[in-house]
């Protein structure tokens, strides 16, 4: 494969990922936040179209024309507007900004060479950029949210893994789950430091 052929493959198979952890859940669990900073699948994805088309769009010069109101100057909305879905945003508006975020990469991808400079204004001093830089920025960029999905997904209904057939997990049935669980539950008390 091509250098350029294969920095797009491994940032396609993030977006598979990323996609996959959707796979059979209710507008509710895409939705809801589970962590204090109120991570949840739909906003993670929207988040990652949402920084992909600027990175692939703007910063090299190759503008998608997919309006990010979210990114507007608008002081009423909210912060991290990128982040989840509104209620008016349906699930498969945000599913479809993602992969039109991927058709549009694949795009720029052809269009230009690895070497293509770019720039990307919010990095300031080192903002001058190659498309190279953008693309192995964008497949670290992806693979965190993915590895953020995966811990809000197995938080929803347990499913946990790589992708489809490939979850890359030992093989235990829920005891041994429940087990290693009780044991690492066990290791860590071991170290809980006496109250004072």
């Amino acid at each position: 494969m091509e250098p350029k052929e294969v920095l797009l493959t491994y940032l396609e198979r993030a977006r598979e990922a990323m996609l996959w952890k959707l796979d059979g859940l209710s507008e509710y669990d895409l939705r809801r936040p589970l962590t204090p900073t109120g991570t949840n699948l739909l906003g993670l994805v929207k988040h990652l179209a949402s920084v992909e088309l600027g990175y692939f769009g703007e910063v090299m010069g190759r503008p998608s024309g997919i309006p990010l109101p979210w990114f507007d100057d608008d002081p009423n909305l909210p912060a991290n507007a990128d982040m989840f879905a509104t209620a008016e945003e349906s699930s498969e508006q945000i599913i479809e900004l993602y992969r039109s975020a991927g058709r549009h990469t694949a795009e720029t991808v052809a269009a230009l060479e690895l070497d293509a400079p770019g720039r990307v204004p919010w990095w300031g001093e080192r903002g001058e950029v190659t498309l190279q830089q953008i693309l192995v920025h964008m497949i670290a960029e992806s693979h965190r949210h993915v590895g953020h999905a995966d811990i809000v997904r197995e938080a929803i209904d347990g499913a946990a893994g790589m992708r489809p057939g490939v979850d890359n997990l030992p093989e235990l049935d829920a005891d041994g789950w429940h087990r290693q669980y009780d044991d690492l539950q066990a290791i860590a008390e071991s170290f809980r430091p006496d109250p004072e």
